[in-house]
């Protein structure tokens, strides 16, 4: 019964980062450190679930994230073409958030959207069947 209850206190530290994140804006190591503790279990547990998910955030976010997808079907569309593109537009580079604090940029995995490549989301909303001028106005579009 003790194993049990320590698998669902870890098993809780996937809601418990992203609620953290979602009240300080990422996961820093105090985020992670209270969810630790509220949980019961290790530092070091949260640690690997905040590094290891992409959906966590281990340093502050730009304004925007934007998330361009680097899967198999995406690239063969352009998404790489875009993701090069965006780099040099904004003048970062993957991970990296501008210099004015409006925009992160990343590549992810894979976003799920196969059929309507390249994909990229923005925040939380999907941008499909993207072109380099398609990314240009939907970034000029963003609130500043």
């Amino acid at each position: 019964l003790g194993d049990l209850r320590l698998h669902q206190r870890i098993g809780a530290m996937l809601p418990a980062l992203r609620i953290g994140q979602e009240i300080f804006g990422y996961c820093s190591s105090a985020v992670q450190k209270l969810a630790a503790e509220r949980l019961g279990v290790s530092p070091a547990r949260a640690e690997e679930v905040a590094t290891f998910y992409v959906m966590f955030h281990t340093k502050p976010l730009g304004r925007h994230l934007v998330e361009i997808c680097m899967n198999v079907s995406c690239c063969l569309t352009g998404g790489e073409r875009i993701f090069a593109h965006l780099k040099r537009k904004l003048g970062v580079e993957n991970g990296g958030t501008t210099a004015d604090g409006r925009i992160t940029l990343r590549e992810v995995e894979c976003l799920g959207s196969c059929g309507t490549a390249p994909v990229l989301m923005v925040n939380d909303t999907y941008h499909e069947s993207m072109t380099p001028a398609r990314v240009d106005a939907l970034i000029e579009g963003l609130p500043r």
